[in-house]
């Protein structure tokens, strides 16, 4: 029997997948910690974790694949890494973190990004990067040379999340093509490293590491982290990427017209084209994706909303405690499912997690409003919550689709928000859009990707034939006109939150 196994580096937890690529199907899968890992914000805007913590939960997540099916681990001939995109780690000669990471949603240089942009050119960061280089891990790194120098010089490479992953389990230092475009460091027209954007920026040439394909060789597993995983040396690591170009994969959105989303701590979606798309003011970006060739491109358009499942988590710990009960998302739909279409007026604006991309890098807060004190109660506040995710995510389609990505079929794991069924119906009908819902998630598809590069399924199309459609939901006619006058009042407290 021939294993593979696939990881997901989130930033509130690690997910371990166990796949038999005979069948196609999953054996296993864990997730660890059992609690969300905390995001720490040292200054308001700011986001960062222990790169180390994420290796211990690794390595947690994979003994717990380990109980469910004993000595499954000794047959795993292939390693497949996705993770949280856009972050920043550093480390020195001997492979040792300088600083705590800097995440994903930290907003600390969205200033340089926007420095960046001015000296650079707007229209030469359009044409040649897709995107302005706002506050991706290029700009974070530029925010630690201008405010840490003492740690920037001790900098061997700079990494993104799941970079790091690998060299810890591989003792190599190489990052990907779609990781280099992700950190805003690809030039779309001439195929290659921005080298220009690290000139703006004054970082040295060879300070991020060298790219390779999202499918190949990238390094083998060496002693000491097979002893720690339970694994044998040697194993191949043979495929990694950010976690929407890996749930895209996932799900098996690989072709032009194809759309993936997901709603997890964050709300993506994420369209493939083979087409150089780009919007004007970078609210959506363009990303090279996993099975990109120069004779065949393919490109991603991403969406991407910070407050999302961080908003309901929230709410969950607002009104159950820290530790709540394994019910409590459960009890959350159920109390909103109560609630009529509209929360009776309550409105939430969901961006409490850092600048948003689609308002133009701004970070203007969550807010709710409307309140009744003789009206509202806990439910309301809960549907409110959903609805505000999911017209923030409409608000976000609605410049993509200005954008020339069409989106009419939209694919999703049964997983995060997309478990509760009134988030789903409001999405397909909120959005005018078919859900299709997979029994997938960005660990499963890590290791199906870890089979594509070790050669162990002949093509893509080989890694997905067991890949289970588990339900269809089609926009409500009843309630479309409904939600379209509820998303007209929810569009005009987005353009005056203060009110």
């Amino acid at each position: 029997m021939t294993l593979l196994l696939g990881y997901d580096i989130g930033s509130s937890a690690v997910k371990a997948a166990l796949i038999d690529a005979g069948s196609g199907k999953r054996l296993a899968a864990a997730a660890s910690p059992d609690e969300e890992m905390t995001i720490h914000a040292p200054r308001p805007g700011w986001a960062e974790q222990d790169p180390q913590l994420w290796w211990e939960h690794v390595k947690l997540a994979t003994g717990r694949i380990d109980e469910l099916v004993p000595g499954s681990l000794k047959a795993v001939e292939a390693i497949g890494i996705s993770y949280q995109m856009h972050g920043l780690v550093v480390v020195d000669r001997n492979h040792e973190v300088l600083r705590p990471a800097i995440i994903w949603c930290d907003s600390r240089s969205v200033e340089i990004g926007e420095e960046a942009a001015g000296r650079i050119g707007r229209e030469v960061c359009l044409e040649k990067l897709l995107n302005l280089p706002g506050n991706f891990t290029a700009s974070k790194l530029r925010w630690v040379k201008d405010n840490e120098p003492s740690i920037y010089e001790r900098i061997h490479k700079a990494m993104l999340p799941g970079d790091y992953i690998a060299m810890r389990m591989t003792g190599e230092i190489r990052t990907t093509v779609t990781g280099l475009s992700e950190a805003i460091l690809w030039d779309f027209g001439s195929q290659e490293p921005a080298r220009f954007v690290l000139d703006h920026h004054g970082l040295r040439a060879d300070i991020f590491p060298e790219a390779l394909s999202s499918f190949s060789n990238q390094g083998s597993l060496h002693r000491r982290a097979a002893d720690d995983l339970g694994l044998n040396p040697g194993v191949a690591v043979s495929y990694r990427a950010g976690d929407q170009p890996n749930n895209a994969f996932s799900l098996n959105v690989l072709e032009p017209g194809e759309i993936a989303a997901t709603a997890g701590t964050s709300g993506v979606v994420f369209g493939v084209t083979d087409q150089l798309v780009r919007d004007e003011r970078s609210r959506i970006n363009t990303f090279v994706h996993v099975n990109h060739e120069k004779k065949a491109p393919r490109y991603g358009a991403l969406l991407c909303i910070n407050g999302t499942g961080i908003l309901n988590s929230w709410l969950k710990g607002l009104l159950f405690g820290r530790k709540e009960s394994p019910r409590a998302y459960d009890r959350l739909n159920e109390m909103a499912a109560q609630v009529p279409a509209g929360s009776d007026g309550l409105l939430v604006l969901p961006y409490g997690n850092g600048a948003e991309r689609v308002l133009d890098n701004r970070e203007i807060g969550a807010s709710i409003s409307g309140i009744n004190f003789n009206i509202h109660r806990r439910g309301h506040l809960a549907r409110a919550v959903q609805e505000g995710i999911v017209f923030a995510l409409n608000h976000g389609l609605q410049i993509m689709r200005r954008s020339r990505i069409d989106v009419r079929t939209v694919r999703a794991g049964r997983a995060n928000m997309f478990l509760s069924p009134l988030f789903r119906t409001l999405f397909a009908t909120t959005t005018r859009t078919r859900v299709e819902l997979y029994n997938t998630d960005g660990a499963e598809g890590a290791a199906r990707g870890a089979g594509v590069g070790a050669g162990i399924f002949g093509s893509t199309s080989d890694a997905f034939r067991n890949l289970e459609k588990v339900d269809v939901i089609e926009p409500d006619p009843d309630l479309a006109p409904v939600y379209d006058e509820i998303y007209a009042n929810w569009s005009r407290a987005l353009e005056d939150p203060a009110r």
